[in-house]
């Protein structure tokens, strides 16, 4: 058991362990400004791997008068990278004196030349200014004189609280440092993820472990939560590396949580594990590794242990598809910083608060589990069948909407014919209206139905049956940050981009909860409206999400009708229609 435990905690401090070395911003960028032949030289040599976005290199005048001259000046050609349009190494740019005088005429010139660029390791720095005073004399000499050079804070530091978003204001509060409050308000927000939908199919899981360990022996109050402890670590140090693994490399952690092919084998894992609580078989070790393994007086125990931390590390994928406020500010601090550490530990705390439920169901179980006896054999059939309900769940992020819809009716209608043979009196009315549900679910699967909390949309409701395509907004797809581009600039209304997959379960609650309600679809009208398919995280998804600082769907971004983003606005995760009309009150009067 010791080992175990030595294990996992090894797991962890490796885990925090993975800083890695970036260049500090200095070093990275070494601007150097001067004179040559009536013109300013602004040149920056770029450090090792390092690039600069060519869209954000912009020469401004600011004193005595704020103009932007860089659409005046010849920049050097850019190259393209992962998607966006970079400059490496070194870059020079002319600002010749007559455009100053041009633009503005005046004796003396406050220069400011803006940039912003990011590591090809996975750190994106913030953007930086160097600001310069040039006097220009009457003679033919002008002269240069460079009275400060200064960079500017990060753009999340200036701006005040009321004016950033909601993932942006959980970065400012890993800035902070105060580790004390980092992680207590981390813990806090993991207990409210705790109530989302993406933590409740762990429940079952949990459940049907306490009780086969209490099918054998008399489970204790100490040993259910033990048990609980143990899968709920394994959980939180699966999702705290693979969450850090994002941040670094700037990855997409639903991707990561939930590709396609390791989905569809978890999801036989659970069939697998359905038929054993059935009776078909039995899950254990071979014979001779369970000889080796009961050599020691624990030996029982830490096989039925190690089973449970299989199970708790495997359960990360059960939580894969949230990605909310708080883990969005995680993977962005880890992204721009580099500081695995203090972004790891706020995760793992975060994973701990959502286990706490867990960790009172265990204990609860063990302190109230009856004695063992034959109804312990029912209820682990009926755990079975969560466990089959588990498997769809997961497929539906995989299969299409019209399979699973078939899928769901057959685990209603095989469910109700087996529970039907009970002969508690209330066991037998939930199996009529399992098989009743269930036939209703398959005639809405034939009907074309999708969704498996309406089967029979198709013939319940007229007003969806007589103007059909009213119920789906008219989001536009696009494919690449050029069709956004273009689609933001042709628009003549604000502009909302809805980050979106078909294996992303809030993704689902958006459009079937927030989307369809009145007063939220009245005030879309005035909105145009865009969808970034990410479903395949392919080069081009990958280009849009690293755009906006987005580690997977769904994801909100607004623009205002002069085409600049409203990052107050964003939103990471479910909203429901309260908390989004609230959020476009605020930002768009």
């Amino acid at each position: 058991m010791k080992k175990i435990l030595i294990l996992l905690l090894f797991m962890v401090v490796s885990l925090f362990s993975l800083e890695r070395s970036f260049l500090e911003p200095h070093e990275a960028f070494k601007v150097n400004m001067e004179e040559k032949d009536e013109k300013i030289v602004a040149s920056i040599k770029l450090g090792k791997d390092i690039y600069l976005y060519h869209e954000q290199l912009k020469v401004l005048i600011t004193q005595p008068k704020e103009i932007d001259i860089t659409s005046k000046l010849q920049l050097p050609k850019p190259e393209e990278y992962d998607g966006f349009i970079v400059h490496f190494n070194e870059i020079s740019i002319d600002i010749p004196f007559s455009v100053l005088k041009d633009s503005v005429d005046a004796s003396s010139y406050e220069v400011q030349f803006h940039f912003q660029g990011c590591s090809k390791a996975g750190l994106c720095y913030s953007p930086m200014d160097e600001t310069t005073t040039v006097t220009l004399g009457n003679d033919a000499g002008n002269n240069l004189e460079i009275v400060e050079s200064k960079t500017t804070k990060p753009i999340e530091k200036v701006e005040e609280n009321n004016n950033i978003s909601e993932s942006d204001s959980i970065v400012n509060t890993l800035k902070d440092k105060n580790i004390i409050l980092v992680l207590a308000t981390f813990f806090g927000f993991g207990l409210l993820l705790s109530l989302t939908p993406c933590v409740f199919p762990m429940i079952p899981i949990l459940s049907s472990i306490i009780v086969k360990a209490g099918d054998s022996e008399k489970l204790t109050a100490s040993k259910g939560f033990f048990l609980s402890l143990v899968y709920v670590l394994a959980m939180s140090v699966a999702y705290t590396i693979a969450g850090v693994l994002a941040g670094v490399f700037g990855a997409n952690l639903q991707v990561a949580l939930q590709n396609p092919y390791v989905l569809s084998a978890f999801a036989f894992i659970f069939v697998v594990l359905a038929f054993s609580m059935f009776g078909y078989f039995k899950l254990e070790l071979p014979q001779a590794l369970q000889t080796k393994v009961n050599q020691t007086t624990e030996g029982k125990e830490k096989q039925g242990v190690f089973g449970v931390a299989i199970m708790g590390f495997l359960s990360a994928l059960v939580v894969g598809p949230c990605v909310a406020p708080p883990l969005a500010g995680a993977l962005v601090y880890i992204g721009q910083t580099g500081d695995a550490f203090l972004g790891g530990a706020a995760l793992f705390v975060m994973s701990l608060g959502m286990g706490v439920p867990l960790l009172l169901i265990g204990l609860g179980a063990g302190k109230f589990m009856p004695k063992p006896g034959g109804w312990m054999e029912q209820v682990t059939k009926v755990f079975g069948i969560v466990m089959l309900a588990i498997a769809v769940w997961m497929l539906d992020r995989v299969l299409d909407p019209s399979i699973v819809m078939y899928l769901w009716a057959l685990l209603f209608l095989g469910a109700g014919l087996f529970i039907k043979n009970f002969e508690h009196i209330l066991v037998k009315l939930l199996a009529t209206l399992l098989l009743i549900y269930g036939t209703a679910t398959f005639i809405g699967a034939v009907s074309g139905a999708t969704n498996v909390l309406k089967p029979l949309e198709k013939f319940t409701s007229s007003k969806i049956v007589s103007s059909t395509s009213s119920t789906d907004l008219d989001f536009k797809k696009v494919k690449n940050l050029m069709e956004l581009e273009r689609e933001i600039k042709t628009s003549s209304k604000p502009v909302l981009l809805d980050f979106w997959a078909n294996w992303c379960v809030s993704c689902k609650e958006l459009d079937n909860i927030t989307f369809q309600d009145e007063e939220v679809r009245k005030v879309l009208e005035k909105f145009t409206l865009l969808k970034a398919d990410v479903t395949k995280n392919s080069d081009d998804d990958k280009a849009l999400m690293k755009k906006f600082q987005v580690f997977g769907p769904p994801a909100l971004i607004f623009f205002d009708e002069n085409n600049q983003e409203m990052k107050a606005a964003k939103i990471i995760g479910y909203k429901n229609p309260e908390e989004f009309l609230a959020v476009i009150n605020k930002n768009f009067k």
